[in-house]
């Protein structure tokens, strides 16, 4: 009978190839035990697997409409500081025009009202969060209002435009002291007010769409999430402190000129507080929508990552006595063939 030999070599190399197959074992234990879940979703789930991948990409799809909620849920907040902000701007300006209408304020106390009121009204209606305007509607990149007392303000340039066609002189001409209360209410009725409530709104002030921004809140829910420059507690605003601005600014506009001024810009500014308080209401609506689809698709979250952990889910204890049993193996092995590499005939023959 012919004897067979086994060399050191030959069993050497079985040890790396073995030592080689339980590191790829270990790796895969490793990650189902940091998991949670299996390694290899088609192997061990077979036909199942489908039924996986379709967990999965819902859950995905759920977990990214909580994402862009929490985005939306953001942007309402700011809006709804925002607003507020602009109810305490429309009050501070009704205080002072319910003085001026009696004629208890000076001029220059009524036109820094004015001028103050169109200031604060420009920069928060400029507001920014992320990068977008929050009263732009859908033109999220243009800033929305352009600020009345720059210089070179078309809408002041409107307005005044407005004033010398109406009258045939500028409300600093003396010729301005003639102008009466039914001439200026008139004024107001007519010429001013479709500069604000007609197409002289956006052409001179705003660059905001009336198009809303619209959200997609829950899998079969949409709802509008912006409140745009364009509405009419803004406009109201706006232009009450653009008239009082501009007109007690004139040292020779007749007193009744001013007063019809400060009583028409109280009665706007009354409406302006109004139309923001319903503007608020209706964002505290919107915020109550999204954090209740919030919840709902958090629901159905946890529904599918039940699902999807009954199918992939492994023993994390099991997994992890896999991890300790083959990296036991693996040092054993590598002991063994270190051992192994240190044989040699000359060692045996002596």
């Amino acid at each position: 009978m012919k004897a067979s030999g086994v060399s050191s070599a030959a069993i050497s190399n079985a040890m790396r190839y073995s030592q080689t197959r339980m590191q790829v074992d270990l790796v895969k234990a490793q990650k189902e035990m940091d998991t949670g879940r299996v390694a290899d979703t088609g192997l061990a789930l077979g036909t199942r697997t489908a039924q996986s991948v379709t967990f999965a990409r819902d859950l995905d799809r759920l977990n990214g409409i909580v994402d862009s909620n929490a985005l939306v849920a953001s942007r309402l907040s700011s809006t709804q500081d925002a607003l507020g902000q602009l109810t305490d701007v429309a009050q501070a300006l009704l205080g002072a025009m319910a003085t001026a209408s009696s004629g208890d304020m000076t001029d220059a106390v009524a036109h820094d009202s004015g001028n103050a009121a169109l200031q604060s009204m420009t920069a928060i209606l400029n507001t920014s969060v992320n990068g977008e305007y929050l009263f732009a509607g859908t033109n999220t990149d243009v800033k929305p209002i352009d600020d009345f007392t720059a210089a070179g303000s078309p809408a002041k340039a409107a307005l005044d435009a407005a004033f010398f066609a109406r009258f045939g002189f500028t409300q600093d001409d003396p010729a301005a002291a003639s102008v009466t209360t039914a001439q200026m209410d008139d004024f107001i009725t007519n010429d001013v007010m479709p500069q604000f409530f007609g197409t002289g709104w956006q052409t001179n002030w705003s660059s905001a769409t009336d198009e809303q921004i619209v959200s997609r809140i829950a899998l079969n829910e949409k709802t509008e999430t912006s409140i745009s420059a364009n509405n009419d507690g803004v406009k109201k605003l706006a232009m009450a402190a653009a008239i009082v601005s501009d007109f007690f600014s004139s040292s020779t506009l007749s007193g009744e000129a001013k007063k019809t001024v400060a009583s028409r810009a109280l009665s706007l500014a009354g409406e302006a507080v109004s139309d923001l308080g319903q503007s608020q209401s209706q964002a505290g609506i919107i915020q109550k929508r999204v954090s209740d689809a919030t919840d709902r698709i958090k629901t159905q979250a946890d529904l599918f990552e039940k699902h999807i952990l009954d199918l992939e889910g492994v023993d994390p204890y099991e997994a992890a006595n896999r991890v300790n049993d083959l990296m036991s193996h693996i040092q054993t092995s590598f002991a063994l063939t270190a051992r192994i590499q240190q044989l040699s005939l000359l060692n045996f023959l002596t």
